[in-house]
């Protein structure tokens, strides 16, 4: 208890940096997922290579893509970019199947019926088709979120990783209470994480909270 008094401001700091290694990516890794998925919907023939390579990309680990990356980006090795870089890479290659089934999920009358009211392309994507495939798409939201916050600790490797670098400073000092302290904090992160989804996704589709009385009732 002594040290985490002494060390507080290490702490927060390690404990924001890795929220935002953690949370950017997922961020980045959406935005990247959904156009993606949305075309691969549009041309069914992309959909498999897609989510096949991007179980390609999951399998590299992360270490190694950690590493090489600033060869790649002309970065620094210690440079923040190359976690979030990362870290995005393996978001949409763990979301893209999910905004794909997502997406696919969409009843065909439903859209048939978007279109008949003149719904374009894209009104009919945010409109309709998005809020419909909410459930899948926030389904693997939660996953990659929980997975991020997990990896960013491996960062620490090579210097950077947030709440990870508690864990090497325990390991270096032969001392367990800032790696008890790390470990914490990543689940704790990543409990909050998950609810903050979870909520978010009740706050989205507020037609499953109507619908639920009305089976009960059923």
């Amino acid at each position: 208890m002594t040290w985490i008094g002494d060390n507080l401001g290490l702490i927060w700091q390690q404990l924001w940096e890795h929220i935002y290694l953690a949370i950017i990516p997922v961020i980045l890794g959406l935005i990247i997922s959904v156009p993606l998925g949305y075309v691969a919907t549009r041309y069914s023939w992309l959909a498999n290579p897609l989510v096949a390579f991007g179980g390609l990309l999951y399998s590299l680990p992360s270490i190694a893509l950690f590493i090489v990356l600033p060869a790649i980006l002309g970065t620094k090795v210690l440079s923040t970019i190359n976690i979030i870089v990362a870290l995005t890479i393996y978001t949409v290659s763990l979301l893209i199947r999910n905004v794909i089934d997502g997406l696919r999920s969409v009843p065909p009358d439903v859209r048939q019926s978007a279109i008949a009211v003149g719904y374009g392309a894209l009104h009919r994507l945010v409109a309709v088709d998005l809020p419909i495939a909410v459930p899948v798409i926030f389904t693997g939201l939660r996953v990659v979120t929980v997975a991020n916050i997990s990896m960013v600790s491996v960062g620490a490797v090579i210097g950077i990783g947030g709440l990870g670098e508690l864990f090497t400073l325990g390991f270096q000092k032969a001392f367990l209470t800032p790696v008890v302290v790390g470990v914490v904090l990543s689940l704790a992160l990543a409990l909050l994480a998950d609810f903050v989804l979870v909520t978010l996704q009740r706050v989205l589709t507020p037609w499953a909270r109507a619908a639920a009385p009305v089976a009960e009732v059923a």
